[in-house]
């Protein structure tokens, strides 16, 4: 678990079969390439399925392209029905960040509604597949907030962007924490694991002020290397509920190695909570026995 741990470094993943959601840019791309270089048949989980394809002709070995809009909870009901057989990995990749208020098609705070409320359908609804972990990506800027808003979710009449998406973050790391708590009261052999990327230069990191331009060039990973803590979170014998993150300085850039997560996102009372209200506004709920 030190940095020079890379995807050479990763086990024969031949005759498993992973889903990537947001697998058509930013750190989904490597995610995907990396998993169908290892041997991986690899699901990419698009919205846009032209880019999808785009993006799958990078992916080397096995794949397919399949459409997921996490912001839309028929579509993902649809994935999950139209689902068969055996799912190895789930990761649980796709997000939104830093976007101006807006609402899911269901009318969730576009961030948590994609972010989390997505994800966790999607997960519960595909875990009487799973048969080894689920990763979910999470951010550095769960930081950002000390807890999840209960009695206003979606920041109505109370919006910004970075108390949005810090909390849709936290959202998935509470998520983990009692998915994996659940997981363990039945004895099940499948791990729920989170990771982040420490600043990646990605799609989604966008600014418009030159300073802070020249500040993520000079600072942030690439893309490749921002999906370093997926993969080893996906690929490597950690315990459940594990969080992996960069090992450099303050957790933006370095190798996987696993880190620690803010108090309020160990918090298994507030986890609970969160995993009655996302039941509540999803539909959806934790449906495997042992």
């Amino acid at each position: 678990m030190t940095s020079t741990w890379n995807i050479s470094q990763m086990p024969d993943l031949t005759g498993r079969t992973a889903v990537v959601t947001g697998a058509n840019s930013g750190l989904g791309v490597p995610t995907a390439q990396a998993l169908g270089k290892a041997g991986a048949h690899v699901v990419l989980a698009v919205r846009d399925l032209d880019k999808g394809r785009e993006a799958a002709a990078s992916v080397p070995g096995s794949h397919e392209v399949r459409h997921l809009d996490l912001a839309d909870l028929s579509s993902v009901r649809r994935f999950a029905a139209s689902w068969d057989g055996d799912l190895d990995l789930l990761i649980n990749n796709a997000g939104v960040m830093m976007a101006p208020e807006g609402r899911t098609k269901d009318g969730f705070e576009t961030h948590f509604g994609t972010n989390h409320l997505g994800h966790f359908a999607l997960t519960n609804l595909l875990l009487p597949h799973i048969t080894d972990r689920v990763v979910t990506v999470s951010a550095a800027a769960h930081r950002w907030v000390s807890g999840i808003n209960f009695d206003n979710p979606d920041l109505t009449g109370a919006y910004a962007a970075r108390q949005a998406y810090g909390q849709s973050k936290l959202a998935n790391l509470l998520f983990t924490l009692e998915l994996q708590r659940r997981l363990g009261e039945i004895g099940s052999s499948v791990r729920a694991l989170s990771a982040h990327p420490g600043l990646a230069a990605t799609n989604l990191l966008r600014t418009p002020k030159p300073v802070l331009r020249v500040f993520i060039r000079a600072v942030a990973q690439d893309a490749e290397a921002g999906a370093l803590p997926t993969l080893f979170a996906a690929t490597q014998d950690l315990p459940g509920a594990s969080y992996v993150g960069p090992d450099g300085f303050s957790g933006m850039r370095g190798g996987p190695t696993l880190v620690s997560p803010t108090p309020a996102a160990n918090d298994p009372a507030a986890a609970k909570r969160l995993w009655t209200l996302s039941e509540e506004l999803t539909g959806t709920s934790f449906a495997v026995s042992a």
